[in-house]
């Protein structure tokens, strides 16, 4: 076969079993990435979220508890009482040891003045009646304030309540350490990168940023603000050195302050791209399991088509060879009518020869002679040799008969020889011992005895082509067995010391144009043929054999009683 033609089967074979299983494969991959990859993304982004709303409770937890601890002084305690050093004095360490949040407190009179003061700073008497946070406080009645420097000239920030004594108000002010709000707020640490910082209503930072920006300046980033009080907002923002972050927004202070959690893209989707790395890995093995396989099988399946492309091809020619067997056997058939006819003639003539040389004898026309005792002899030899010739002729005649098969009762035990005979010959030749064992008690088997004819001498002759293999012209041994097998079962069974058949081929040996011979000396048909046969007769062939040591046939015929 052309080897283009093969190449050419080869390639779509390689490409279908690549084909077929990989796009289902990508597309299963495909999908099930995408939601794998969005369950991180969701996940991620709610793990954020609630992070936010868990720093964003416990800063207010921390300014709304600062702020009852000043309410709890403003109910406490009248101005006059509060005004008083000592008594502002005691109420500030009580407040401190309470929190050391708080850095210093002040009570101011309606007008701002800072009538009494407890702290590192010089601030009493100072007036605040013009300052943003004291006109606040005195129309809200509380405030928490932005980040401002104010007399001190620190960034700083505080909590202020107001009350109305004798229609007259008055405000108690709290000092909170900017440090310690500052690290409340920093310490939220989310992987290697993240951060969180406040920001007041005109974006200025109220903690400090870890890139180093601090209090009071604006951060590079671009920061997009939630809609509601209550809401968090997360999104993807760059910030001014194109570093992508993930961001998550919200309010706290009715809207006043912002605070902000940020984390590195590449560090917040860390496990995403991790996860993105072995799907790629697990992609790549699985396609070149996917190729490894295909290319495999593809050779596999090439190999065998070539295997069945040459045995096909085999076949063909065996079945030329069998068509010219069956011709060379009609043939010989042929041959054997013919010669059959001149031997019958020369046997007429024989017996008329012996007829004339008797007459002759008893008329005393031939004496006894020497002479005549070796006319004799040839005469007789003459016969022997022509029952031989005729007996080799009507063999061929019998077993190349055709037509419907004559069924009979056959004694084995004249039939067995008959047919062993015909082989004795080539035997002798081959140096091979045939010997027979054939029971007194064997019954006779209902079958045509052509076909009965046929199955022996090939079992015969394959034997004799395996002892030659084996021994070549001496110690070939060939014996062939005989008898009743129980319930009217009758066993031959034909055994030689050949070469053997391998296990491999014992499987294979009754399947048509299966043969152990070379090519051109064997059909692979007999034995097929044989055992189609035997089957027919309702009997059974069977085979054993070993590699080197030789082999046995055994055929069950049943009886004709």
């Amino acid at each position: 076969m052309d080897q283009g033609y093969y190449r050419s089967i080869r390639k779509n074979f390689f490409l279908s079993m690549i084909l077929v299983p990989v796009i289902p494969f990508i597309l299963s991959l495909t999908i099930g990435y995408s939601y794998f990859i969005n369950a991180l993304e969701t996940n991620t982004i709610a793990s954020m979220k609630r992070i936010v709303a868990d720093h964003r409770q416990m800063i207010e937890s921390f300014l709304r508890e600062r702020t009852d601890d000043l309410m709890f002084i403003l109910h406490e305690y009248r101005y006059q009482e509060l005004s008083r050093s000592e008594v502002l004095e005691k109420v500030f360490r009580n407040l401190q040891s309470r929190s050391p949040a708080f850095v210093d407190l002040g009570v101011f009179d309606q007008n701002g003045s800072h009538v009494a003061y407890q702290g590192p700073y010089s601030l009493k008497w100072k007036v605040y009646r013009d300052e943003d946070w004291f006109k606040q406080v005195l129309a809200e009645g509380s405030y928490v304030s932005d980040i401002f420097l104010g007399y001190r000239q620190v960034p700083h920030f505080i909590i202020a309540l107001t009350k109305t004594e004798n229609g007259r108000k008055w405000v108690l002010r709290a000092t909170i350490d900017t440090h310690m709000f500052s690290e409340l707020v920093e310490k939220v640490r989310i992987g290697k990168t993240g951060e969180a910082y406040l920001l007041n209503a005109q974006g200025e930072l109220q903690t400090r940023q870890r890139a180093g920006r601090g209090l009071m300046e604006k951060p590079p980033d671009t920061i997009e603000y939630p809609d509601a009080a209550g809401e968090i907002l997360t999104y993807i923002g760059t910030d001014l050195i194109g570093e992508d972050f993930l961001y998550a927004t919200t309010w706290l202070k009715k809207k006043e302050w912002l605070l902000v959690i940020r984390q590195e893209k590449a560090d917040a989707f860390g496990a995403l791209r991790a996860a993105a790395y072995r799907i790629i890995l697990i992609s790549l093995l699985g396609g070149a399991a996917i190729i490894g396989v295909a290319f495999y099988m593809t050779g596999r399946i090439i190999t065998r088509m070539k295997q069945m492309d040459t045995e096909k091809e085999n076949l063909g020619h065996q079945l030329i060879l069998a068509q010219r067997l069956a011709e060379l056997g009609e043939m010989a058939a042929g041959f054997a009518h013919e010669i059959n006819n001149p031997l019958q003639i020369i046997r007429s003539e024989q017996t008329l020869i012996e007829m004339n040389l008797d007459d002759l004898k008893q008329s005393g026309d031939l004496k006894p002679s020497e002479g005549l005792a070796e006319v004799e002899d040839s005469m007789a030899q003459i016969k022997l040799q022509i029952e031989r010739c005729s007996g080799i002729t009507q063999a061929i005649l019998k077993f190349g008969r055709q037509g419907e098969p004559r069924l009979q009762e056959i004694d084995l035990r004249e039939f067995i020889p008959q047919v062993t005979a015909m082989v004795a010959k080539k035997a002798s030749v081959h140096g091979i011992a045939v010997t027979q064992e054939i029971s007194a008690a064997t019954p006779p088997v209902y079958g045509d005895p052509g076909q009965l004819q046929q199955v022996l001498l090939n079992l015969f002759n394959n034997a004799m082509d395996a002892i030659s293999a084996q021994h070549g012209a001496s110690g070939g041994r060939l014996c062939i067995q005989a008898g009743p097998d129980g319930d009217n079962q009758i066993e031959i069974a034909v055994s030689d010391n050949g070469c053997g058949i391998s296990s491999e081929n014992l499987k294979k040996i009754f399947s048509p144009f299966f043969t152990t011979k070379p090519v051109g000396k064997g059909t692979g048909l007999g034995l097929s043929v044989c055992f189609g046969i035997i089957d027919k007769l309702g009997g059974e062939m069977t085979v054993d054999s070993k590699r080197g040591e030789g082999t046995t046939f055994t055929v069950r015929l049943p009886g004709a009683a």
